[in-house]
């Protein structure tokens, strides 16, 4: 009895030992990427308690007084927390409202070459500059836009017109800045659009030439709604992210003329955290747009598989 028993284990384990050895090498493949999410996602996470707490670098996170909210009702009654939150959002909602559907438009425009070779080469020279650092990009629009040496305003002036302010007038900071994100991150968002749309059924083309359909027919009755689902979950991803504006390229482009619209959650957290060393207000900034980012994905999840779409679950 036992012997068969032992035997059905066996048999049990052998389709998972199978598949195991079959596949080890995409499981060892995964472990890089699982680490990285350990370090850097994970494990920082026991640092939010800072946020509820009067952190001391002397008494360590353990060692400091619990404070609860306090931290929390000190951001909302800043006085610089509603200029901040306002800056925010509508960095945030123009980046979505441009930033977003660039790359489904490179998508499409890419789909409709037929010239593999052509195509390969423009979708690599589009996606090269999300390598690029911030602080190179940030070098070139300087170069570009700067009153006193920059190219644009040579050009500008030539055609006999007046210099424009790009770097230091507020109301050229957010076009400058949603423009050079879109030339860095665009081309490189077409890839996940590109593999999306290699997996459309060619014979649906094939009979939509058929009966007749032109190209932009085929475009819009077969093309963009097989991506739907892949472009609803990129929304709900970006969602997430709504009031993560980045530092680095903000931080770069920000002066003392532009401030009043240039500074966001991230730029006035290094600024209150590092600078002045108030470590628990900082991360009590950083909380809130983790909890606001993640209110917002499952918000729009709902919503997308309310109306019928899919959704990240």
């Amino acid at each position: 009895m036992s012997g068969q028993v032992a035997s059905g284990l066996q048999k049990n384990r052998h389709p998972m030992l199978m598949h195991f050895k079959r596949f080890h090498w995409l499981y060892i493949f995964l472990i890089p990427g699982l680490v990285s999410i350990f370090l850097f996602k994970l494990r920082p996470m026991y640092g939010l308690q800072i946020a509820f707490r009067d952190f001391s670098l002397v008494k360590g996170v353990w060692g400091s007084d619990w404070v609860g909210l306090k931290n929390f009702e000190d951001l909302f009654r800043s006085a610089n927390f509603l200029r901040v939150l306002k800056n925010s959002i509508i960095t945030s909602v123009l980046r979505l409202l441009w930033g977003f559907p660039f790359p489904i438009i490179l998508a499409l425009l890419l789909n409709e070459i037929r010239n593999e070779k052509y195509k390969k080469t423009l979708q690599t020279v589009m996606y090269l500059p999300h390598f690029i650092s911030w602080v190179v990009v940030i070098t070139m629009v300087t170069a570009l836009l700067s009153k006193s040496q920059g190219i644009i305003n040579d050009l500008i002036v030539a055609m006999g017109g007046t210099e424009i302010d790009f770097l230091t007038s507020p109301k050229w900071f957010r076009p400058v800045l949603i423009t050079a994100g879109i030339w860095k991150e665009a081309g490189w968002g077409t890839v996940i659009y590109m593999a999306a749309l290699a997996g459309v059924d060619v014979q649906l083309y094939e009979a939509a030439m058929i009966d007749g359909a032109n190209r932009w027919q085929r475009m819009l009755y077969i093309t963009i709604p097989c991506i739907l689902g892949t472009v609803a979950i990129m929304l709900i991803m970006n969602m997430g992210n709504i009031l993560n504006n980045g530092f680095e390229q903000i931080w770069l482009l920000q002066n003392a003329v532009n401030k009043e619209v240039a500074e966001v959650l991230e730029t006035y957290s290094y600024q209150v955290g590092l600078r002045e060393g108030r470590f628990s207000f900082a991360t009590a900034i950083g909380f809130f747009q983790s909890v606001v980012g993640m209110i917002m994905v499952f918000l729009s999840n709902f919503l997308s598989k309310r109306m019928g779409g899919s959704g990240l679950w």
